[in-house]
């Protein structure tokens, strides 16, 4: 039984109104779901796209380091670590460009050196139907990632290469999931 102050009994109006708010969020909270990108293949409902069709997607080789960084961990993205399909169904050109700059400056005497930086990666990419050589979507997408730059030579160039990594894992993410709602909108 429901009580108000110190042993008083609420209006029996008020408790119905209580237990009908309470059944009713309870309602709206079990309609809340959450799903997985690829939990499902019906797409009409999950509104993105099914494990098939992204592991229907080959990726056009590319020619920079860090654009292949990019490249293969789409392919495993895509693929579950499978590599490219044998008969893709579209086809991903991928352009992936860098552009690095100072993020921090110290002065020590005469000197004005960086000591931290950004690195952007930026990807264009343009899905295309490999049967019919349409283009089904076409995006950019963009990361960052900072790094420190010390004094010595080869340390700063490798904090660049370990930025470039932790950039291209991270651009990779972002191209599947931009790819798999391109081909959810266009029913693949």
């Amino acid at each position: 039984m429901l009580f108000g102050k110190q042993g008083e009994t609420l209006n029996p109006t008020f408790r119905v109104s209580l237990l009908a708010g309470l059944a009713l969020s309870v309602a709206v909270a079990s309609g809340c779901t959450v799903r997985p990108l690829m939990a499902t293949p019906d797409v009409s409902s999950s509104g993105t796209a099914s494990m098939p069709a992204l592991s229907s997607v080959a990726i056009a080789p590319v020619d920079t380091r860090y654009g292949q960084q990019v490249r293969n961990h789409l392919i495993f993205l895509l693929n579950g670590g499978a590599g490219q399909p044998a008969n893709a169904r579209y086809t991903l050109d991928l352009t992936v460009t860098r552009a690095t700059s100072a993020a921090a400056r110290i002065q020590v005497i005469t000197d004005n050196e960086p000591t931290a930086g950004t690195l952007t990666m930026t990807g264009l990419y343009r899905l295309t139907d490999s049967q019919t050589g349409a283009v089904v979507a076409s995006g950019k997408r963009e990361m960052t990632s900072a790094y420190d730059v010390p004094r010595q030579e080869f340390a700063a160039i490798r904090a660049i290469r370990d930025a470039e990594d932790r950039a291209a894992r991270e651009l990779a993410e972002l191209l599947r999931l931009a790819v798999g709602q391109d081909l959810a909108r266009a029913g693949g």
